[in-house]
C-alpha cells in the first residue's frame, strides 16, 4: 500500500462519522447514501485491506450517482470511468495501489474538476487537490491483524467504517 500523506497537506478533520456495517448489502447501502451527496470535483479515498468492501462501497456510490455500470475493481487497468446516465458527474474509480506517487496519478489524466473520483489505496497521493472524504474500513477491535488477512476469502464479518471529511466542503458532515 502506498505510504503516508503528502508533505504540507492539511490533515484537519472537518467531520467524522462512524458506522458499523454488518454485511455487503449494508456496505452497498452506505455507498448509495454517499453517492447521493457527491458532486463533480469531489474526491473520496478508500482505505482498508483486500476484501474489506471498498469496491462494494464504490458500487453503491456509482448507483447513488446514477452512473453506467457495472462498477468493477479497476485493479488491472488502474482507473475506470463510468459515465452518468442522469446528466451528472461521471465516476472515476482508481486503484492507486501500484502507483509510486502523485506524478503517476497525474499521468492517468483524470478530470478531477468534472468527475467524482474514488481512489482505492489513494491515501497520500491525492489530498493536495483540496477537500476530500476518506472512508476507512476496519474489522472490529479484537478481530486480529487487518494487514495479514485477505478479507475476500474470509466469512462475512461486520466492518467498522469511519467517514472523515477534510476541508471546508465537508465541515457540516458528509452523510
Amino acid at each position: 500500500m502506498p505510504g503516508g500523506r503528502s508533505a504540507g497537506v492539511s490533515e484537519v478533520v472537518s467531520s467524522r462519522q462512524q458506522a458499523k456495517v454488518a454485511d455487503p448489502e449494508e456496505m452497498h447501502a452506505l455507498g448509495l447514501r454517499l453517492g447521493r451527496v457527491l458532486e463533480a470535483g469531489d474526491l473520496v479515498i478508500l482505505t482498508g485491506p483486500l476484501g474489506a468492501g471498498k469496491t462494494t462501497l464504490t458500487r453503491g456510490i456509482g448507483e447513488g450517482l446514477g452512473v453506467r455500470g457495472p462498477v468493477q475493481s479497476p485493479t488491472f487497468v488502474l482507473a475506470r470511468t463510468h459515465p452518468s446516465l442522469v446528466g451528472g458527474a461521471p465516476l472515476v474509480h482508481v486503484d492507486a495501489y501500484r502507483l509510486a506517487g502523485a506524478e503517476e496519478l497525474d499521468d492517468l489524466d483524470i478530470d478531477f474538476e468534472r468527475s467524482v473520483v474514488v481512489a482505492e489505496w489513494g491515501a497520500g497521493l491525492v489530498e493536495e487537490r483540496g477537500s476530500w472524504v476518506e472512508v476507512v474500513i476496519a474489522r472490529p477491535t479484537g478481530s486480529g491483524d487487518d494487514e495479514d488477512i485477505d478479507w475476500s476469502e474470509a466469512p462475512v464479518e461486520p466492518r467498522e467504517v469511519t467517514v472523515l471529511g477534510y476541508g471546508e466542503r465537508w465541515a457540516g458532515g458528509v452523510l
